[in-house]
């Protein structure tokens, strides 16, 4: 097979790409990226491949007659998401997957983090430190909290969700997750979506796991956020566009949103005048939590475990298509 790749995963991680394809042919696009978030230009070179790994061009994958199989090395796939692709894929049996399983262990450490970091006090006090260094002992034990026995409602429930429902467990959390698909999960409670104004009611956390696509651009709007406890806290591991900014903006000023962790925004990067970076109680990271020193070898690991599934006839991970 022809294998086609426009990612630069980092030398360690291509090395093992090269050594994991060498049955087959592996072509390096010329227009090779480091960055999974940046689009990839167009390029004639994969028209002819079998599969293509990395950002493909939507438009070159529905115009390869050959391509068998798509793996997007991201976790978000927006740009892969609509009708054309959809058709163009399903057209010819091309299957597609994505990387969601790659980035699940460090985007629900970094949410974890921040649950922990919120309930513990951790940033006001070393907002304290490098400021007037007050030693606000009373203060900082009132406010704390623990995170045993609170209430978790997720936004979504893909592979960063299950993963971080795990690394609840020992919380003892109470963990609802609101999606399409009404199945049980082992410690979590599914609930449809009409049922999301109750749950969100009772949460102390409210985690956005959600994708971009048409259904859940603004999803978290005003008149969801009405719908949260008050002071609850509201964290944002899925998409920027998710949210309604202007909306969780007002939430933060009025107190009805306790606190706001935000890795993802709209848009990217957050312009230095944006208001949220001194909205009350908001703390900010760059795009940053699905990254880790060995994000590259996971992606290309990921790759070849379906590369492999894929030459059996066997169940690929992160199928979306």
């Amino acid at each position: 097979m022809k294998i086609w790749c426009n990612g630069d995963f980092g030398p360690e991680a291509m090395g093992l790409l090269a050594e994991g394809t060498r049955a087959h042919r592996l072509v390096l696009s010329d227009k090779r990226s480091r960055s999974v978030l940046t689009a990839g230009p167009r390029d004639s070179t994969v028209l002819d491949a079998d599969v293509a790994y990395g950002q493909p061009s939507p438009e070159d994958c529905i115009e390869s007659a050959s391509l068998r199989w798509v793996e997007a090395s991201t976790a978000g796939y927006a740009r892969y998401d609509n009708e054309a692709f959809r058709e163009g894929m399903r057209s010819r049996g091309c299957i597609f997957t994505n990387a969601s399983r790659a980035f699940s262990d460090s985007c629900a450490e970094h949410g974890l983090a921040m649950m922990l970091a919120l309930s513990r006090q951790l940033l006001p006090s070393y907002r304290e430190q490098l400021g007037d260094r007050g030693w606000l002992h009373s203060a900082m034990r009132e406010q704390s909290r623990l995170l045993a026995r609170q209430t978790v409602v997720m936004l979504g429930f893909g592979s960063i969700g299950r993963r971080l429902a795990e690394l609840l467990v020992p919380f003892s959390m109470r963990i609802y997750a609101v999606r399409r698909q009404i199945r049980s999960e082992t410690g979590v409670s599914i609930v449809p979506e009409g049922s999301l104004t109750k749950v969100l009611a009772e949460a102390d956390h409210v985690v956005d796991v959600l994708p971009e696509n048409e259904a859940t651009r603004g999803y978290v709007n005003a008149r969801r956020i009405a719908c949260f406890k008050t002071g609850a806290r509201f964290y944002n591991l899925g998409r920027g566009a998710t949210v309604d900014q202007d909306a969780l903006l007002r939430g933060l000023e009025s107190g009805k949103v306790g606190a706001a962790y935000l890795d993802v925004t709209t848009p990217e990067p957050l312009p230095p005048g944006h208001p949220l970076w001194t909205a009350p109680n908001c703390f900010i990271t760059p795009h940053s939590a699905g990254g880790h020193r060995d994000e590259g070898l996971s992606l290309v690991r990921h790759f070849l475990a379906n590369l492999a599934a894929f030459e059996k006839g066997n169940a690929m991970t992160d199928r979306i298509l």
